[in-house]
Formats: C-alpha cells, structure tokens, sequence
C-alpha cells in the first residue's frame, strides 16, 4: 500500500522505511489472499470483566458461565422493520419482541478486564478460555500492549535486550497462537513525556511487523482452538528470520488517556492508519471533534473508528465510528446494541432518547464507581461481577445506593 500523498509529516520517511521492511497485503483470518481484504469492526464489542473469586485467582468457571450468558445474544441479527421508541421497548437490559442486537464480537485483556493486574500466563488462558467459548464467526480482540517484558519471555531469551516494544511484539504473538483475531494495543506511557509522534509510529509500525513462525515462541502451542496462524517476532530474537508477509492478526490502536495519561497524537494515528496490517483506533477520550476528524481524514485507507464508551456512541455513529467497544455492553449489551441499529437506520429521535437513558448508568460504571462500579452491577443483571485485585477496592454501601440510583432513575432496574 503506497504511503498518501496528503500528508505532509516528517513521520512520513520514518514510516515508509519501516513498511518496506515488512511489506505485505492485509488479511482477515480465514480469509483467502485477495485484493485489500479487511477484517469487520461494526457493531457492539463489550470488553469483558476477568471475574475472580474471593482470593483474588482467575474464576474460569465463572466466566465460563458470563460468556453463556453473553451467547444468548444474538449476533449481526436483522434490523427491526421499523424505528421503535426504545423508552418504550427496553426496559432492564431486555429486547422487544422481533428485536435482534448486533453485537460483532469481544475484547479480553482490556481497561475493562484488569489487564495490567493479570500475571501473563493468566493472560493467556483467560484469551484461550473465551476463544473456546466463542464461535468462530464472532470476532476477538485481545489488548496486548505491555509496559515491560513478559515473566515467561524473558526466562526464554536469557540475557538478550528487550523493552516494551519486544515484548508487546511477542505477547500480540502468543495472543494470535491463542485465538485473537486481532490484537488491542494501548500506548506505552510511563514514559510519557518521551511519548511523540515518531516514537509511537515506530513502537506500533513494529508491533506489525512480521517476523517468524510459532515454535520460536515458548509456551505458544497448545493454546486455542482455531486454525493455525503464522506469528511474527522481531529478528533480535534467536533463530527468528524475517519472512515477507503480512502480520499474523490485524493491530488496533488503543487510546485511553484517563488511563494512561496519554493521548495517542492525531499525526500519529493518521500516519499509521496508513500501514496495511493497522485497521482502526478505539479511541475513549470522547472528543467528538477528533474522531470525526480521523474518520474523515482516514475516508481514503482501509481504517475504522470504534468509539471507546457508551456515553458518546451516538455522537460517534454521527460522525462515521463503525462501532463501539463499551464497558456498559456487560450490563446493557442489548440496549446498546439498539442504538447502534437505530442509528444506522437513521432513527435519530428514538437513538437520542436511547442515549441519554445510557449516559447516567454509563457515567457510573466508567469514571465514576470504575470497575467496581460496573462488576457490582453486572450481579443485578445475573452475570457474575465479584471482587476486583487490589489495590482496586470495592464499593462502600453509600456508593452502592449511587450506582443503584443511575440505574434505577433511567429504568434500568
């Protein structure tokens, strides 16, 4: 894929270098060499909570039984025939009669999921565990952005440098040979300040490039259950030839400042949604503005806008975002997924009275009460949400009375 004329960025020679080290056509998985084949991002993506018991282990059983519960909804189901006051029809997270959601698949391993408090053998298995739960024809996106080195990668390479580029690289890797369709990956913050253009295009322009085949990763076989794929590692490791082809599983970028402190520069995105293995941003500041603006600048490039929350999913859809990764999918997964139909429908006065009954709840389960807020409310509507790793702690009754009153007030419970 040529690099646009348009840009006028000296990130561009950078770039350019790099693609021509890794060139290749994006692929979907499953999907047979062909001319620009894309992977499809429409749709609701809720991010999964990881549950745990009360001494703060994995709770395989019990996100077992969440991903049954998220299985009965309906995927990519028809349109309803005609705009419905969703006041009237949703009430509790339920679906109106002859109503189908469009939810197009899961993130794992996200804000959403405690990413940064799994050990990275965890990691794994929660992706492997939700892949075998999964069918093959809904899509899973796996956050795989590090801040230092992977334990068991590290014990593997002995003393052979590596930062949280390398090790981003070999645990989007292990997530392929797990089951991702396609890999999430936050920026690299603690740092931040070092954090420019050239420095993020470089780190994600790696994080696809491609590299070598399976068994050079340790611990890699055995994970997942779907078709085999070909991952990639840097050269630097050991018996790693660089081959010419496309990487292993698509690459997301990831924008979440509240979290990292850090918003991934709107140069570099427009930069990188040039690159042929990097198909779209899930961007959670909730700058309207700036998303409208990528969705417009990136019109020319095989690149999707996922909005990264429920309170201005609307304004997204509004603004061309194909989709939406929100934390509320895990309570309010069908109601979500009718606003994304009403507004591709161009229903706009029944999406908007929607949206504003998901803005309060919305509120509570994010910035507000964060994810304890959002795992005690998933128990009110029969998921399991359970204890959070510390330090993060749970809610007191005061703020549970809170988090139960934006529900409540909006008709949720």
């Amino acid at each position: 894929m040529a690099l646009s004329t348009r840009l006028a960025s000296p990130l561009r020679p950078a770039l350019a270098a790099l693609c021509r080290a890794a060139p290749g056509q994006r692929r979907g998985l499953s999907t047979p060499p062909g001319p620009e084949p894309t992977l499809d991002l429409g749709g609701i993506f809720p991010p999964l909570a990881t549950p745990f018991s009360a001494l703060q282990e994995v709770d395989y059983a019990q996100l077992e039984a969440n991903l049954r519960r998220y299985a009965s909804i309906p995927f990519r189901g028809e349109p309803p025939a005609l705009c419905a006051a969703p006041s009237r029809a949703l009430r509790g997270g339920g679906q109106p009669l002859g109503y189908l959601p469009h939810v197009s698949g899961l993130v794992v391993l996200g804000s959403t999921g405690e990413y940064p408090y799994l050990a990275p053998r965890e990691r794994l298995e929660v992706l492997s565990c939700v892949r075998r739960a999964l069918p093959r024809d809904r899509l899973l996106l796996a956050g795989s952005g590090c801040e230092c080195e992977c334990g068991e990668h590290r014990e593997h390479r002995g003393d052979v440098p590596t930062g949280p580029t390398q090790a981003t690289v070999e645990l989007t890797v292990s997530m392929a040979e797990a089951g991702a369709d396609a890999a999430l990956v936050v920026t690299p913050c603690y740092y931040r300040g070092a954090m420019s253009s050239a420095a993020l295009v470089r780190h994600y322009t790696e994080v696809s490039r491609a590299r070598c085949p399976p068994a050079a990763l340790p611990g890699a076989a055995g994970l997942g259950t779907g078709p085999p794929r070909v991952p990639v590692l840097p050269a630097a490791l050991p018996g790693c030839p660089q081959v010419a082809e496309a990487s292993p599983i698509p690459v997301v970028l990831y924008s979440v400042p509240a979290n990292t402190g850090l918003e991934l520069p709107l140069e570099a995105v427009l930069t990188l949604a040039q690159h042929p293995n990097v198909i779209g941003i899930k961007d959670s500041g909730g700058d309207i503005t700036r998303l409208g603006l990528i969705v417009h600048k990136t019109r020319q490039e095989d690149f999707q806008v996922l909005a990264g929350s429920a309170g201005f999913l609307l304004a997204s859809y509004a603004v061309g975002a194909s989709g939406g990764v929100c934390a509320l999918a895990n309570v309010l997964g069908a109601p979500l997924c009718q606003l994304e139909r009403l507004c591709r429908q161009g229903c706009w006065q029944e999406a908007r009275e929607l949206q504003h009954r998901l803005i309060e709840p919305n509120a509570a389960v994010t910035h507000r009460f964060g994810i304890p807020g959002l795992k005690r409310a998933m128990e009110w509507f029969g998921y399991y949400g359970g204890p959070c790793r510390a330090p993060l702690a749970p809610l007191s009754p005061a703020q549970v009375e809170e988090l139960r009153g934006a529900f409540s007030s909006t008709g949720w419970l």
